[in-house]
């Protein structure tokens, strides 16, 4: 069920970055518009995550798991029939609320089934591995289905196996509940949804409208100022979404920076990626999927023996190797052009998968074993919504990045192309006010073929930025996850907790905890 119910979380992800360039030419979307079609899924999972874990262990995990099935299901639906950008935003927000509660109640039915830490690890590699198959198959979905229908059936898939799973949940899993008090944090949430969206809105705006507007300048205010109000709300709350003395752990903060930028490029790399296949190479969606198939792919295949090496090899020589092989293949990836050959770019995306692969498992366990067992569940929660905030902003600040360095290179282009002035205007205002791929539906005449020539470069620059932004912040997580991941004692000895919104069952007994994990406690404790 847990495999299922994560399955089903992320199949949305995928599935629709592959669709961005039928659904913005079926329904006339901008580029910042298309940025908001995939982060009104991401957003509700990133600002929602903790809350929708918090009401789990309080009200039920086996019925926040439902409810999570639900929503997605009834999010698919809305999508299903949306005759509006605006309606599939909608339907892509409610299926985003239906992940942020499957996310964190599928590790605590892990934990609570399996309390033995050692084998619930092969469980948790389960759970990351039916993660990764569902962002594999969510393409070749997409690509099969465009090629015979129109982009919305993309969204029939989700509603019968929402359906089915949540039917067999009723019969099959049982109910759990945290041991301890926990309440919600109302606060802390609202200050933190207020930020996540602020900041993340503030991004994409200022990159299709320059970050100058006031609309913009205000957002990115209100998103500052949220942030330092959810700061103090949680120094002070009785019941904090999440402890700020779990930063204390430099292992928790590399570990939490590392699932934040690895995140944000991912998703962010399929957003700008899925663009380039569709609007420089003119492929269809099936070829597109084919190739993002790679990335995921070779990031399952990586995933299985690092899973077996983590308890021969540390997680800071994992992690760091896969990213410092992820920044590797994101640079590599700067040479492709319109012309690049399926052999050519397809060792650069193997490349890709290998290294996240090497990153989501160990990154994960480490998060959770770096802190003392008493805030395993709070960390592990911690981790999964950092991981979903950089999600948010992938399409957000790369999408910027791309469309602002297009746009400015775009007038130098169509002037090397032989462009006439009046229609390199034309071109140049139709790109500013409605996006990259507005070009490609104007009536240019014998112009056509050089204007879209010019556009393909100018996106090419815009790529090549987005690349090497990538890369420089892998490099800084690699830089992070090196001198700051130490190895875990907590490891050593079996976890007991299971507290929060992960869900882990703690023990009749206290485990042993080291001197570091006291002192910790001592501070934490002073903090609290």
């Amino acid at each position: 069920m847990a495999c299922l119910g994560v399955f089903v979380a992320y199949l949305p992800v995928t599935t629709v970055s592959v669709s961005l360039p039928a659904i913005q030419k079926a329904l006339g979307a901008s580029t910042s518009q298309l940025s908001w079609v995939s982060d009104a899924f991401v957003l509700p999972m990133a600002a929602l995550i903790l809350t929708t874990g918090v009401f789990g262990d309080v009200h039920g995990r086996k019925r926040v798991f439902q409810a999570g099935l639900a929503f997605c299901a009834l999010g698919a639906a809305i999508s299903l029939t949306a005759g509006s950008v605006q309606t599939l935003w909608i339907g892509q927000a409610v299926s985003g609320l239906g992940a942020a509660a499957l996310l964190p109640t599928t590790l605590a039915l892990i934990s609570h089934a399996i309390p033995d830490h050692r084998e619930r690890g092969k469980f948790i590699g389960l759970w990351a591995t039916s993660l990764l198959v569902s962002l594999a198959v969510g393409p070749l979905i997409a690509g099969v289905l465009l090629e015979h229908v129109a982009w919305r059936w993309i969204y029939l898939l989700p509603i019968p196996v929402s359906l089915a799973v949540l039917a067999a949940a009723a019969f099959l899993l049982p109910d759990s509940r945290a041991p301890h008090g926990r309440r919600l944090d109302w606060p802390g949430q609202i200050t933190a949804a207020l930020a996540i969206t602020a900041i993340v809105y503030g991004v994409i705006e200022g990159g299709a409208d320059g970050f100058t507007q006031p609309a913009v300048l205000g957002a990115l205010a209100i998103g500052v100022v949220s942030a330092g109000a959810f700061v103090a709300v949680e120094r002070r709350s009785a019941s904090p979404m999440i402890d700020l003395a779990l930063f204390r752990s430099p292992a928790f903060t590399a570990t939490t920076l590392v699932a934040m930028i690895s995140f944000l490029g991912l998703i962010g790399f399929f957003f700008v990626l899925s663009l380039y296949f569709g609007m420089v190479q003119q492929l269809d969606t099936l070829q597109a999927a084919l190739r993002l198939l790679m990335v995921t792919a070779a990031a399952i295949v990586a995933g299985m023996p690092v899973g077996r090496l983590m308890h021969r090899v540390s997680a800071r020589v994992l992690i760091t190797t896969g990213l410092v092989l992820t920044a590797g293949s994101l640079l590599s990836l700067t040479g492709i052009d319109a012309q690049t050959s399926f052999v050519s770019i397809a060792w650069r995306l193997v490349l890709l998968g290998l290294g996240m692969g090497a990153v989501l498992t160990p990154m994960t366990a480490s998060a959770v074993s770096s802190v003392p067992y008493q805030l395993a569940g709070m960390a592990a929660a911690g981790n999964n919504a950092f991981r979903q905030v950089g999600a948010a902003l992938g399409p957000a600040v790369l999408g910027a990045l791309l469309t602002t360095r297009a746009l400015n290179t775009l007038p130098a282009h169509l002037t090397d192309a032989g462009v006439s002035p009046a229609t390199r205007e034309h071109i140049v205002d139709t790109v500013r006010e409605q996006g990259l791929g507005a070009v490609t539906g104007l009536d240019l005449g014998a112009g056509t073929g050089r204007a879209l020539s010019a556009l393909g470069d100018s996106f090419l620059d815009g790529l090549q930025l987005c690349l090497i932004v990538s890369a420089a912040l892998t490099l800084l997580a690699a830089a992070a996850c090196a001198l700051l991941l130490r190895p875990a004692r907590q490891m050593a000895s079996p976890s007991p907790v299971a507290s929060g919104a992960a869900g882990t069952t703690p023990p009749t007994a206290p485990a042993p905890t080291s001197s570091h994990d006291s002192a910790f406690d001592q501070r934490m404790d002073h903090t609290s």
